[in-house]
């Protein structure tokens, strides 16, 4: 599927022009030509599960070699490889002066080795393990973060390997590929995203208990209730499912797992039925209508549950690749080198 873009905003040119003239005094601030990006140099990574050679880009300041620098891993979208075009969050990436990387974790989302099989998370785990064995990475400052099918990523992640990550920040994302089978359906047929999440899972939902594995295995919803204390930021635009391709149900229902395992106030089935509805809450919370300079766009609903956050803001399916990392940067937590499988 293809994330939107959004408009450039005013702010966000102010704000990159203030860091340039701010270089001197925030040694963190890259300082580069505007609308110039650093360019990715390609690698190969050794997969710790099979011991192919897997692609991925990498840029990383010259400090990076010896001073803590944080690192955004950084995921292509469902029908995407580490060949996207993720120019956006290069830039936020670079003007913060973070090492940056983009895995191929199997590439675009049609056979069974891709879609957050085993091999995929693993080939993230291994670029998350490359970058610190070649860079002094801080590690209270890993970061994880992908929209739509790289948001499905994202949340799978951060599920199954919470332990690996300071903060994620996932966009538009899948959090129940079963759920989302039904909703390409047309006609009872399913239609490209349907047929390539059978691919993936080796049928239907309900075509055996091996295929119904393969959907819980995958599928963020199952396992987010394990994220514990990781800073987790999850958002959608109150449009997709319209205009878009993956519900805000799958955003909001996310999050209630993660509010409910830590006996947080969850949103309500109401909340939802009225923002998919009318895309407004009738009853809205002060949080819900608060202004966020990050954003520039107009928020319907945000809710908090510990350190995980959700926000429906004015948009489609798209990500925010300013605020996610504005909200990334003010994030820490220490991370540990173990394996969860």
């Amino acid at each position: 599927m293809t994330v939107q873009p959004a408009p450039c905003r005013p702010s966000v040119r102010i704000a990159r022009v203030l860091l340039l003239l701010a270089a001197t005094v925030a040694p963190r601030a890259i300082v580069r030509a505007a609308d110039v990006l650093p360019e990715l140099r390609e690698i190969e990574i050794e997969s710790s599960q099979d011991g192919s050679l897997q692609p991925s880009r990498i840029w990383a300041p010259d400090t990076a070699d010896a001073t803590p620098t944080p690192l955004l891993i950084s995921l292509h979208s469902w029908s995407g490889d580490y060949l996207q075009d993720r120019s956006r969050w290069l830039a936020e990436a670079a003007d913060r002066g973070w090492v940056y990387i983009q895995p191929n974790f199997r590439g675009r989302n049609d056979h069974p080795e891709a879609c957050g099989s085993k091999l995929a998370r693993h080939d993230v785990l291994d670029a998350l393990d490359w970058c610190l064995s070649k860079y002094s990475v801080d590690e209270e400052r890993i970061y994880l973060a992908g929209a739509s099918g790289g948001g499905h990523m994202t949340m799978l992640m951060a599920a199954r390997h919470p332990d690996r990550f300071s903060a994620v920040s996932a966009w538009v994302g899948i959090s129940d590929l079963a759920a989302w089978y039904q909703f390409h359906l047309q006609d009872g047929e399913p239609q490209r995203y349907a047929q390539m999440i059978a691919l993936c899972c080796g049928g239907p939902p309900g075509a055996s208990p091996e295929v119904d594995r393969e959907y819980r295995e995958r599928s963020p919803i199952f396992w987010l209730h394990d994220v514990g204390d990781l800073h987790i930021d999850l958002n959608a635009g109150v449009t997709d499912g319209k205009t878009g391709s993956v519900p805000i149900r799958h955003t909001i229902d996310a999050f209630n797992v993660i509010a409910a395992a830590g006996s947080h106030p969850t949103v309500t089935e109401s909340e939802i039925e009225q923002l998919v509805a009318d895309e407004r809450l009738t009853n809205p919370r002060p949080s819900d209508v608060a202004v966020d300079d990050d954003y520039d766009r107009e928020i319907y609903l945000r809710r908090t549950a510990g350190p995980a956050r959700v926000t429906i803001f004015d948009g489609g399916h798209e990500a925010l690749p300013a605020a996610a990392c504005a909200w990334l940067d003010r994030q820490s937590r220490p991370t540990i080198h173990r394996r969860d499988e």
